[in-house]
């Protein structure tokens, strides 16, 4: 499996998901890698806030805000590699970084009668 490194930006706490306005894509984006842990999955998070010495430690994130700034975050490593920047993965897109197969309620297949009429085309 691979390694998942999660960077940020400025949060309250760690998961980001506290006070009184919750971002819900910070609370559906916890539960995911919550979900890929469990899968064996391994993510680490990191905040810009507490943890301002592993951004500029690591070559990939301290090039990428020289360029795009803090407003570019999240940005996601696969293996050291910049996978996703400006918002947070899918469980899918966890579960495909991690090497996991894709979760089956992301996967969209035809179901019979949904596509032209039973014809077969869509």
């Amino acid at each position: 499996m691979s390694a998942i490194q999660v960077f940020d930006p400025a949060l309250c706490c760690s998961s980001g998901v506290c006070g009184t306005e919750v971002d819900q894509a910070l609370v559906t984006f916890a539960a995911d890698v919550a979900w890929a842990k469990e899968q064996g999955v391994a993510i680490e998070r990191f905040n810009l806030a507490q943890q301002p010495m592993q951004f500029a430690e690591t070559p990939a994130v301290s090039a990428f805000l020289t360029h795009a700034g803090e407003e570019g975050l999240p940005l996601v490593l696969v293996e050291g590699q910049v996978v996703l920047t400006g918002r947070y993965p899918s469980r899918s897109e966890l579960a495909r970084y991690g090497g996991l197969p894709v979760p089956q309620a992301a996967i969209k297949g035809i179901v019979k009668g949904d596509c032209c009429s039973g014809s077969g085309c869509c």
